[in-house]
């Protein structure tokens, strides 16, 4: 499984620079008539960030490169306003599917948000990126526009952790080197390979994408690896280096609840292929001062699209 992992590392890891300019690969994606792409980006409070995204998104969609830009909010602080001025499709997040009640994270948003894409390329990116550039999205494009075996895109990149004015390197993603690369190393060796698998810069094909279930809440990069590796194998998962992402970190208190949702995610999966018996813990004890809180963990997941439209 190891020699599996470092071949394909060898094999499917690009940088993003391989697929050159997006009007060149604009030209190609017409000239193999692949259809529309759409970007999502689900926001929450990103007014700082989401102009200059969308500046460069619209850009990319004047070349042709993309066709639809949705963001999917939950804001308070203007970001909606200002995607709209920017030419973005809106939508708030509580009102997509009401009927289901509150949304429940990350995952649930993007969930909810796939019947308004159109694209048969689905490109998610987050709104918190600084630095945000076009190479983002020819980067993750590239490798779905030039193999047609590949379904699924993931991207990687340095992250610096940023504390004030300090900066350093390469120390952000804790939760990523303490949670995710042990379990994946462990449960799923032929993900190894994986730079960043927490990555929320991800580009698939709708054939796959409807096929997927979503994990509601911020498990759902790493569910969504898994279930792509099930679905479509090795040789159909890609990534690419983007060489830098830079954006604003949890405070140390707030990585349990996420590394729970991360663990909880592939700990579902384990159960369902028999590897893991349950049921498991809904919830997480966190110690305060002079007493225990609870942190309510959701493991609800949506299920595929294509499922859902069947029984609808």
């Amino acid at each position: 499984m190891t020699m599996r992992a470092l071949s394909w590392h060898q094999r499917n890891t690009f940088h993003h620079r391989q697929f050159g300019s997006a009007s060149a690969l604009a030209a190609r994606l017409r000239a193999a008539e692949m259809g529309p792409v759409s970007v999502c980006l689900p926001a929450r409070n990103e007014v700082r960030t989401i102009g200059p995204i969308l500046s460069c998104l619209r850009e990319l969609r004047e070349l042709g490169l993309i066709d639809q830009i949705v963001v999917v909010d939950d804001s308070v602080d203007g970001t909606a306003e200002v995607a709209r001025q920017l030419g973005a499709e809106v939508h708030a997040q509580r009102e997509l599917r009401p009927e289901l009640g509150e949304v429940l994270g990350k995952g649930d948003a993007l969930w909810r948000a796939l019947p308004v894409l159109r694209g048969e390329i689905v490109c998610f990116l987050d709104a918190d990126s600084e630095h945000f550039g076009p190479h983002f999205v020819t980067g993750l494009l590239g490798p779905l526009v030039d193999d047609p075996r590949v379904a699924f895109v993931k991207a990687h990149y340095r992250r610096p952790f940023r504390f004030g004015e300090l900066t350093l390197p390469d120390e952000g993603g804790r939760v990523t080197e303490l949670t995710a690369r042990p379990l994946l190393n462990l449960f799923y060796p032929d993900l190894a390979g994986f730079e960043q698998p927490l990555a929320g810069e991800v580009a698939m094909r709708r054939t796959l994408l409807e096929r997927l279930p979503f994990a509601t809440g911020y498990g759902v990069d790493i569910a969504l690896l898994i279930d792509a590796y099930a679905a479509v194998g090795l040789d159909g998962l890609a990534q690419v280096n983007l060489d830098l992402r830079q954006n604003a970190h949890q405070p140390l208190r707030e990585l349990a609840g996420m590394a729970s949702a991360v663990l909880g995610a592939v700990a579902l999966r384990l159960e369902r292929e028999g590897r893991l018996h349950g049921p498991l813990p809904s919830g997480l004890l966190i110690p305060e001062t002079d007493d225990l809180r609870v942190q309510s963990v959701s493991a609800t997941e949506r299920p595929p699209l294509r499922e859902a439209r069947a029984a609808a």
